[in-house]
């Protein structure tokens, strides 16, 4: 344990998987009490059987696209753990796609799910966040608000927006204490980057292997991370 989170108690949404689920093992065997959140039962109990050997965790199935889910993750998240002291927020990927390919509906539901759940989160989440010692929110975003990434266009355009909202509540929580930050991940190994891989090989008539290659020789290091 070199994190100092013993006994934190943290909502990771998003976390059945991917980035979310690394997040939350960390957590765990870092000594903090978590809550991890799918919108799949099955999923969720699953990925909670392996991981409670870590430490405390438990499940709830939301889905961070419905205001109502996300208000009921947050209170029922708070009551498992007897308060919040983090909340880790992740949220699946919207459709991806260029311009042309995507229908207002995506655009509807890619604006819920990465621009209205993060103020729905940080809504629901204060009460509870300004009654910790040590409170904190953390969004979890993509280096694709930064720079876009080719055939991702509903993530390249919103994903911004909630860069303005983390800079504002970090401002104006200062006086409760709470920190409010933003990560912005680049490639890492996950089922999205894989699906991302195969989608361009498919239109470019490669392999899979040759494009991941391909956006691994743009990284400093020339490689994706894990």
């Amino acid at each position: 344990m070199v994190f100092g989170l013993q006994g934190l108690r943290v909502l990771v949404t998003a976390s059945t998987r991917g980035i979310g689920r690394g997040i939350a093992e960390v957590l765990l065997d870092e000594g903090a009490h978590v809550v991890i959140n799918g919108r799949y039962a099955e999923t969720v109990k699953g990925v909670v059987e392996r991981l409670k050997q870590r430490g405390e965790v438990h499940g709830i199935v939301a889905d961070l696209a419905r205001r109502e889910d996300v208000e009921s993750l947050v209170k029922e998240a708070a009551q498992l753990l007897g308060g919040l002291d983090a909340v880790v927020y992740v949220a699946g990927p919207p459709r991806p796609g260029v311009f042309e390919e995507l229908g207002l509906d995506d655009w509807g539901y890619g604006s819920r799910l990465l621009v209205l759940s993060t103020i729905w989160v940080a809504y629901y989440a204060l009460p509870y966040l300004k009654q910790s010692k040590n409170p904190s929110l953390v969004y979890v975003t993509s280096v694709a608000a930064k720079e876009p990434v080719e055939g991702l266009t509903l993530s390249n355009a919103l994903r911004i927006s909630v860069h303005g909202l983390v800079k504002t509540l970090s401002r104006e929580l200062a006086r409760y204490g709470v920190r409010v930050n933003a990560i912005m991940p680049g490639y890492i190994m996950t089922d999205r980057v894989r699906q991302i891989a195969e989608t361009r090989a498919a239109k470019e008539g490669r392999s899979p292997e040759e494009v991941l290659s391909e956006i691994a020789q743009a990284i400093p290091l020339a490689r994706l991370g894990e």
